[in-house]
C-alpha cells in the first residue's frame, strides 16, 4: 500500500478561534448527554418514591441507555450519507424534547418515556461531536481533541450523581431534565453560528432501513429478556420464550441484512478481525461491570450509610478520580513505550478484585473503606477503557476507523443496557423479596408502602424498622456484585490472546502490517473534509488497497491520526 503525504499547513489565530468555538459548544453537548446517564442515579431513590414507582426504577436509567446505543451506528451511518449539521441540531431538539416530557412527568410511565426520547437524541450528540471534530480538525492535532473528549466522560461519571443529589436535595430532581433546556438551546445557537463544516458531497446511496430497525428490535428485545425474566415473568414463561426466540431471529435477520446491503450500518468485515472481536468482547463486559455498579450504589450508599443526595455524590469521587488519573497514566504509558497489550489485561483483574471487595460492604462497614474500594474499581476502569479503543482503532484504516469505532461503542453501551438492566432486576426483586420476608417476620405492616420508600423516610422511621430496610437494602445489591467476576475474569483471559500489532510512530504503513492487520477500504470523510480526495472504489473484505490518496495534515492511512500520539 503506497502512501504520500502532505505537510500540515500551520493553522492560524483565526483558525484557532474558530476550533475552539466549535468545541466549546461540542463538549457542552457530550457533556449534557454524558450527564444523564448518571445524573439520576442520587436522585432514584426520591424519585420512584415520589412516583410510587420502586418496581420500574430499573428503566429510569436503562431506557435512556438502550435508546441512546440503538441511535449510536444510526447517526454514525445517516452523518456519513447526508452531512452531520443538521442531523446534529436535529438530535439536540430531540434531546431537549425528552426533557421536557420527562420533567413535568407525574407518574413513572411519562417520566420513562420522557427519557427514552432523551436517548434517542442523545446518541446522537455523543457520537456526531466525536466525528464532527475529524471534520474540523486535521488528523494530526486531533488527538488532543478526543483526549479532552475523553475527560468529559469521566467527569460526568461523577459530576452526574452529584448534581443529581444536589437537586434533589435542594431546588428538586426534576431541575436535573429541565436544566438541559436552556443548555440545548444554548448548544443549537452555537452549532447555527459556529459550526461551519466542509461542504459534504451528498451520497447517492439507499439507507439501511432494514439494518436500523432489526438493531433497534434485537436491542430492545435482548435487553427485556434480562430485565423481565425471573422477575415479571418466569424464564420459562410463554413471553420470556417468545422474546428470546425473537432475539435470535431479529439478530439473524440483522446479519443477513447487513451481508447484503450497499452501505451496512455495521460492516460484517469487522468481525473477521480477531483483535476486534476480543476488544469488543471485553468492552460490552466492561459496560455491564461499570454501569451495574453505577446505576445503584448510590442507593445503596444513601439508603445504608444514611448520606443524603448530595453526600452520596460526592462518595462517587474517589472512583471518578482512579479512572482519570490511570487513564493519563496508561495514555503516557503506551505513548513512551508502544506497548499496550498488558493494560487492559491487568485492568480487568483489577475491576475484578474491585468487585469481590464492593460484595462485602455491609451497613456498619466504615464510609472510607467503601470509598476506597471505589477508587481501585476506577483504577482498573481507567487502564482499560482508553486501550480497547486504541486497540480497535488500530485494525483499520481512516476509511474504517469510524465505523469500527461506533460499532465498538455500540456493543459497550449493550453492555451498559445490560449491567444496569440486570443488576437493577436482580436487585428489585431481592429487595421486595427480602423486605417482604422480614416486615413480616417483624410484624411491622408496612408492606404495602414499599414501593414509596426514600431515603427521608427511612431516616424518619423507627429504629426498629429502619434496620430492617437498611439490612434488606445491604442484602439485596451486593452479592450481586459476586456474580459478575467470573466476566471481568473471562475478559481478562480473552485479552491475552489479542495480538499486539507496534502502533506506527510515523505516517506511513507497511505493506505487511496492513495485510496483518486484515485492512481494507479507503479514505474517510474525516479526511476528505480536510483535503480533496479521488473518489473511492468500494472493495470487498480482504481487497488489497489501491494507493492512497494524499492525506491532510499527516494523518496516517491506516487510522486518520499520527500514530505516535494514539494514546492522548
Amino acid at each position: 500500500m503506497a502512501t504520500t503525504t502532505q505537510s500540515a499547513q500551520p493553522p492560524t489565530v483565526s483558525d484557532h478561534r474558530s476550533i475552539l468555538l466549535v468545541f466549546a459548544g461540542l463538549m457542552l453537548t457530550m457533556l449534557l448527554a454524558s450527564l444523564d446517564q448518571t445524573i439520576f442515579s442520587t436522585a432514584l431513590p426520591t424519585i420512584v418514591g415520589e412516583l410510587n414507582g420502586v418496581s420500574e426504577m430499573l428503566w429510569v436509567i436503562t431506557i435512556y441507555i438502550l435508546a441512546s446505543t440503538i441511535m449510536l451506528p444510526i447517526y454514525g451511518k445517516l452523518g456519513d450519507l447526508m452531512g452531520r449539521k443538521g442531523l446534529f441540531i436535529g438530535a439536540i431538539s430531540v434531546f431537549i424534547l425528552g426533557s421536557i416530557v420527562g420533567g413535568f412527568a407525574q407518574d413513572m410511565t411519562w417520566l420513562i418515556i420522557g427519557r427514552g426520547v432523551q436517548g434517542l437524541g442523545g446518541g446522537g450528540l455523543m457520537l456526531l461531536s466525536q466525528a464532527i471534530i475529524a471534520d474540523v480538525v486535521p488528523a494530526r492535532e486531533r488527538g488532543r481533541y478526543m483526549g479532552i473528549m475523553g475527560g468529559v466522560f469521566a467527569l460526568s461519571s461523577v459530576a452526574g450523581p452529584l448534581l443529581g443529589g444536589w437537586f434533589t436535595d435542594g431546588i428538586g430532581w426534576r431541575w436535573g431534565l429541565w436544566m438541559n433546556i436552556p443548555l440545548g438551546i444554548l448548544a443549537i445557537i452555537s452549532a447555527i453560528f459556529f459550526l461551519r463544516l466542509p461542504a459534504h458531497p451528498r451520497q447517492k446511496a439507499r439507507v439501511d432501513v432494514a439494518g436500523m430497525a432489526l438493531l433497534g428490535i434485537t436491542s430492545t428485545l435482548l435487553v427485556l429478556v434480562s430485565t423481565w425474566g425471573g422477575t415479571k415473568y418466569d424464564w420459562g414463561s410463554p413471553q420470556i420464550i417468545g422474546m428470546g426466540a425473537g432475539t435470535l431471529i431479529a439478530a439473524a435477520a440483522f446479519i443477513w441484512v447487513e451481508h447484503k446491503a450497499e452501505h451496512p450500518i455495521m460492516s460484517l468485515h469487522l468481525f473477521k478481525d480477531r483483535n476486534f472481536n476480543l476488544t469488543t468482547a471485553a468492552g460490552l463486559i466492561t459496560g455491564i461491570a461499570m454501569f451495574g455498579t453505577l446505576a445503584y450504589l448510590p442507593t445503596f450508599l444513601q439508603m445504608v450509610t444514611g448520606a443524603n443526595a448530595t453526600q452520596a455524590g460526592f462518595l462517587m469521587i474517589p472512583m471518578m478520580a482512579g479512572l482519570l488519573v490511570t487513564s493519563i497514566v496508561s495514555g503516557q504509558l503506551v505513548s513512551k513505550t508502544g506497548r499496550y497489550k498488558w493494560l487492559p489485561i491487568t485492568g480487568m483483574f483489577i475491576v475484578a478484585g474491585a468487585l469481590v471487595l464492593l460484595s462485602t460492604m455491609t451497613a456498619t462497614m466504615p464510609v472510607y473503606l467503601i470509598c476506597v474500594y471505589l477508587a481501585i474499581m476506577g483504577i482498573g476502569l481507567g487502564t482499560c477503557m482508553q486501550i480497547l479503543v486504541l486497540i480497535v482503532q488500530n485494525q483499520f484504516p481512516n476509511s474504517q476507523v469510524g465505523m469500527a469505532t461506533a460499532s465498538n461503542n455500540y456493543f459497550r453501551q449493550i453492555g451498559a443496557s445490560l449491567g444496569s438492566a440486570v443488576v437493577g432486576s436482580l436487585f428489585a426483586h431481592r429487595l421486595a423479596q427480602i423486605l417482604t420476608e422480614r416486615m413480616s417476620a417483624g410484624g411491622t405492616g408496612t408492606q404495602g408502602s414499599i414501593n414509596s420508600l426514600t431515603p427521608a423516610i427511612v431516616r424518619q422511621l423507627p429504629e426498629q424498622v429502619r434496620s430492617v430496610i437498611i439490612g434488606a437494602y445491604s442484602d439485596a445489591l451486593t452479592p450481586i456484585f459476586v456474580y459478575m467476576v467470573p466476566l471481568l475474569l473471562l475478559a481478562g483471559i480473552l485479552l491475552c490472546f489479542v495480538k499486539e500489532i507496534p502502533l506506527a510512530t510515523t505516517i506511513d504503513r507497511e505493506p505487511a502490517v496492513a495485510a496483518e492487520a486484515g485492512i481494507v477500504g479507503g479514505p474517510s470523510e474525516g479526511d476528505a473534509a480536510a483535503t480533496p480526495l479521488a473518489p473511492a472504489t468500494p472493495l470487498a473484505a480482504g481487497t488489497p488497497m489501491a494507493p492512497a490518496t494524499p492525506l491532510a495534515a499527516g494523518g496516517n492511512p491506516a487510522t486518520g491520526r499520527h500514530r505516535s500520539t494514539q494514546a492522548e
